[in-house]
């Protein structure tokens, strides 16, 4: 067995402050209407009101959170490239499979080699940690005539695709 057969990759997103903000501002309207929830005791109306507003607000702010810490996970086998979004660290979900027969370019996202497919119009899914470094670090992933996937790939990620698709995957 090859050490490029499987292949694991982490990035972590980078949290953006709108979600920081919202969580923290949900999290003071709740504990609001938890404090009006309880001044308003014998209103019958108000007390329903009070309660389903600091429940909203509650589940906004668990929300909030999920969204503000996530990281991706690239994992290579069997000739697929898998993506997974984990949440929070506690919550995995599955973005996608992709198979490297159905990929038509894989390389670096300022590549002279991918010319071609900038003018194309594709749905752009963004993996990546969000942040444009220098040198730019990101990756392209031309899949299936349809889908752009942006990510921060490893150098045993890009081996391994290389190694079972060299004439569409560019390193330069």
């Amino acid at each position: 067995m090859n050490e490029l057969d499987y292949v694991e990759c982490m990035v972590k997103r980078k949290t953006k402050p709108l979600f920081v903000f919202l969580k923290y501002l949900c999290i003071f309207l709740a504990v609001i209407c938890a404090f009006g929830f309880m001044l308003l005791g014998f209103q019958i109306i108000g007390t329903i009101v009070t309660l389903a507003f600091t429940v909203f607000f509650g589940f906004m702010a668990y929300l909030c959170n999920l969204n503000a810490n996530i990281e991706y996970e690239y994992q290579y086998c069997d000739r697929e490239v898998t993506v997974d979004k984990i949440l929070n660290k506690n919550s995995r979900k599955r973005v996608g499979k992709f198979e490297t027969e159905r990929m038509e370019a894989f390389g670096p996202i300022n590549s002279y080699h991918l010319d071609e497919y900038k003018n194309k119009n594709y749905q752009v899914l963004d993996f990546s940690d969000g942040e444009v470094h220098q040198p730019d670090t990101r990756y392209a992933f031309y899949y299936d005539g349809r889908q752009k996937l942006i990510m921060n790939p490893d150098e045993k990620l890009v081996a391994a695709v290389y190694q079972v698709a060299p004439r569409k995957t560019f390193k330069d």
